[in-house]
């Protein structure tokens, strides 16, 4: 296909550009390669490498649509799965944007059931509503909101490893995915001799699985004195669920606390009148003592206070010790944008549909079967229904990538 192979000459081009630039992991003989290859549609395991330049001349010669290494450290890496001789793994973490419930979802997102080719708009459903099907393909085009919502999970994730696992931020990797989230890694001695069930610990703690309120002081003090609870600055789910109740009670109006599951119409126009005092009490005395605030009430508020302290991972991915993660400045087969590594101090304004942009030269005729609008640098694109544009080589290539346009002959 014409498309596919113009897509392949892009990569290629890159890789011939750029391959001297790109990184082996460390240990690197120890971990296993996977390259994704689209053209034959296919993916090569189970390869090694024992230098850098050895990884980078056959990223040269290859050009693969998508490039991976493992998080996990092995005897022998070449080897199958049951003879590999498992070593350790780097404790990773994945904020996936299609993993979050952004409302512009239902705009950009589209879903189709592989048996009956039944669609329609937003998340992927649980169950086909005209067949009953379980299988579905997803059509999720980049957004904006949705690279922000990954962000801040991505910071509140990086607030916990670091204030409540006391790993330092030089000892955390951010790395942007190339497509709709971030990854997080840690490499350290500690974290690679974790198993499955330490890590599943570590997620749940962060997602606040399985959280009990009351472990963590939110109790029913006497009937004079009504509740007792943890204080703003507590260390760890403690202080972050005194934060949870302080954040929702500043930023909810007496109507949104009617909608709080286990909030009753009285005890919502309680709190919205006496919200305020609530707050500033806070830097004086115990707010969880205040007056017709029942622990019903305060539990409700804990409750969706935790909702807004945790971070949305991929459990997934943390608790899997064989995990293949994307290698930076490789590029997403599904975007044509990079994976690429962001500093600490750049995440705040870091620009993943500028910065990430691998094709800044030239320009691409297309005709545009179906595109939800887009931006790739400081332009938006589309929409686009059966139209034939000049585009831009980065916005072309995303085009391509999707299998969403045609190339223009002539």
């Amino acid at each position: 296909m014409a498309e596919q192979n113009f897509v392949q000459k892009m990569f290629a081009e890159y890789y011939r550009a750029h391959y001297k630039e790109i990184a082996p992991p460390s240990s690197l003989s120890q971990r296993e390669f996977g390259f994704l290859f689209s053209r034959e549609k296919m993916m090569i395991r189970h390869k090694s490498f024992t230098t850098p330049e050895e990884l980078q001349r056959f990223i040269f010669t290859n050009a693969p649509s998508d490039i991976y290494y493992s998080s996990t450290y092995y005897e022998r890496p070449t080897e199958p799965m049951e003879r590999k001789g498992w070593l350790g793994a780097d404790l990773i973490f994945d904020i996936d944007s299609d993993h979050l419930d952004t409302p512009c979802k239902q705009e950009h997102d589209f879903w189709t059931c592989e048996n009956c080719n039944n669609s329609g708009r937003g998340n992927k459903l649980d169950v086909c509503p005209n067949c009953g099907g379980t299988k579905f393909r997803m059509e999720a085009w980049l957004c904006e909101k949705c690279l922000d919502a990954a962000k801040v999970e991505t910071q509140k994730l990086l607030d916990f490893l670091i204030s409540d696992f006391g790993f330092s931020p030089e000892e955390t990797v951010i790395c942007f995915s190339g497509q709709r989230g971030y990854h997080v890694h840690i490499e350290e001695p500690e974290a690679r001799t974790l198993d499955q069930d330490a890590r599943k610990e570590i997620a749940d703690y962060i997602t606040g699985t399985g959280l009990r309120l009351d472990l963590h002081g939110l109790i029913k003090r006497s009937r004079r004195f009504g509740g007792v609870g943890p204080d703003l600055d507590d260390y760890g789910w403690s202080g972050r669920i005194a934060r949870g109740v302080y954040d929702v009670l500043a930023s909810s109006s007496p109507e949104a606390f009617q909608k709080i599951d286990g909030i009753s119409s009285r005890a919502a126009k309680s709190l919205g009148d006496d919200r305020d005092s609530i707050l500033e009490s806070w830097d004086k005395v115990s707010p969880w003592r205040a007056r017709n605030v029942s622990l019903k009430t305060w539990t409700a508020l804990a409750s969706r206070g935790v909702v807004g302290q945790v971070s949305l991972i991929d459990t997934v991915v943390t608790t899997d010790i064989h995990r293949l993660i994307r290698l930076p400045l490789t590029l997403h087969g599904k975007t044509g944008l990079k994976a690429m590594e962001v500093p600490h101090n750049m995440l705040d304004r870091f620009d993943p549909l500028k910065e990430a942009v691998a094709f800044d030269e030239g320009e691409l005729r297309l005709l545009v079967n179906d595109a939800h609008a887009f931006r790739i640098g400081d332009q938006t694109y589309g929409p686009y229904h059966l139209d034939e544009v000049e585009l831009p080589m980065a916005a072309a290539v995303y085009l391509l990538c999707k299998k969403a346009a045609k190339l223009v002959q002539g």
